[in-house]
């Protein structure tokens, strides 16, 4: 894997500040750490980014003095060639853009306008409704670049899902998974798990930051309360033995600006399930999270993990010939509260069962079988005898202890 140390940060921000003012504005880090940052930081100043006003709150506006001027199209073309220039002068060796900015309202998604990828990109030309964030999707597409969405609105509107396929550039990501929906998306699996019908899941967050400012604003909120409120449907669609095809919890999501609590997000959970006899089940949960540090190592593991998959490629006996993952890379939804996943499959939002499939798929790139939680060979009457197999190293095998024969060192051998 990459080592965070190698990463080269850049991009862009509707705020002129430089970073050492704006970790001065944000309140997150406390002095002393703020002193030791401030040489290094307020070199990096934010390139001027793309500002749609009716797509995130009105209360937004003052911060808004760092923009790109043009039309749509010739805003998306600034963008590609930022991109370009931040390659050719960090010398890196490969540009992965996030999305890390405000939660927009939810686009339209409409036949004509971005349903395919030659619709949404005369869309573009056109000026019509395209979100800052789908903008800069498609401006990180066609320039190669791997894409990560970390806020709950609809980014990767069908046309940009095409046009990541048809140019195999990565994308991923439906908001970022830190706090609350992390433990929610284990609690209900485990309750659910355990035959208590959860009826009930209930919850409450105020902060303030400037993402819940912006989420002050109602379609703002509503895109935050969708991505919020499906990380359970998976779970329950899962057992039809406690729910029927219609039958789901009643679910609740708040979120509140209290701007005396800064980042420190308080996020209050009440889950009450039906239990044997007529019976109710409560759990009542407060949690207070620091949400930018919870969010800053994920950004990191995004970055990383998406790296690492653009080196993987694989082959199966129906198929022997090598291919690499789809373009929607679902296989990060472990660190994504809702995950994007090619059309038709399956949606898992249950934590364990998510990251399970990325220790199986590191696993399988060193050679390694999945693992199994079954460990039948323990629970039977009559051990099963281990297989006689020679070091295919032999005994010359320059991993072979001295002294000792090639075989016992089998499990231990790169091939």
């Amino acid at each position: 894997m990459v080592h965070p140390n190698d990463i080269v940060f850049d991009g862009w921000d509707i705020s002129s500040l430089n970073l050492a003012e704006a970790m001065r504005r944000a309140e997150v880090l406390d002095w002393p750490l703020q002193e030791q940052l401030w040489p290094h930081l307020e070199k990096m100043k934010p390139r001027p980014s793309i500002y749609i006003p009716e797509f995130i709150a009105a209360n937004q506006e003052e911060r808004a003095d760092n923009v790109l001027r043009g039309s749509m199209a010739e805003q998306v073309e600034q963008i590609r060639r930022d991109i370009r220039d931040f390659r050719e002068s960090s010398g890196v060796d490969k540009v992965i853009v996030l999305w890390t900015a405000n939660t927009e309202r939810f686009c339209d998604v409409m036949p004509g306008l971005n349903d395919t990828a030659d619709n949404l990109l005369r869309a573009i030309e056109r000026g019509l409704e395209v979100s800052p964030s789908t903008l800069f999707a498609v401006a990180s597409i066609l320039e190669g670049c791997a894409y990560i969405n970390g806020s709950p609105q609809n980014t990767f509107v069908p046309g940009a899902v095409e046009l990541a396929a048809q140019r195999r550039v990565f994308i991923c990501g439906d908001d970022f998974k830190s706090g609350q929906t992390k433990l929610k998306s284990v609690l209900v699996d485990f309750l659910v798990g355990a035959g208590l019908k959860t009826k009930s899941i209930v919850s409450y967050n105020h902060l303030g930051n400037n993402d819940g400012k912006n989420l002050s604003a109602p379609q703002q909120f509503r895109s935050k309360e969708i991505s919020k409120s499906n990380v359970v449907d998976d779970t329950v669609q899962a057992n039809p033995v406690l729910y029927g095809p219609q039958d789901k919890p009643d679910h609740c999501v708040v979120i509140k600006y209290v701007p005396y609590v800064g980042d420190s997000k308080r996020a209050l959970d009440e889950y009450t399930s039906e239990i044997m006899m007529g019976g109710t089940n409560t759990i009542v949960i407060h949690n207070t999270c620091e949400d930018s540090l919870l969010a800053s190592p994920i950004i990191l593991d995004l970055a990383i993990l998406t790296e690492l998959c653009q080196r993987v490629t694989f082959c199966t006996e129906a198929d022997p010939e090598f291919q690499g993952f789809h373009s929607v890379l679902s296989i990060v939804a472990f660190l994504c509260k809702a995950p994007l996943v090619p059309e038709g499959t399956p949606v898992v939002n249950a934590l364990f069962r998510q990251r399970s499939c990325i220790e199986n798929i590191l696993r399988a790139c060193l050679g390694l079988p999945p693992q199994n939680h079954m460990l039948l060979e323990h629970k039977m009457q009559r051990p099963v005898p281990s297989p006689k197999r020679s070091c295919p190293g032999g005994a010359a095998c320059p991993l072979a202890p001295k002294k000792a024969p090639a075989a016992a060192h089998l499990n231990g051998h790169p091939c």
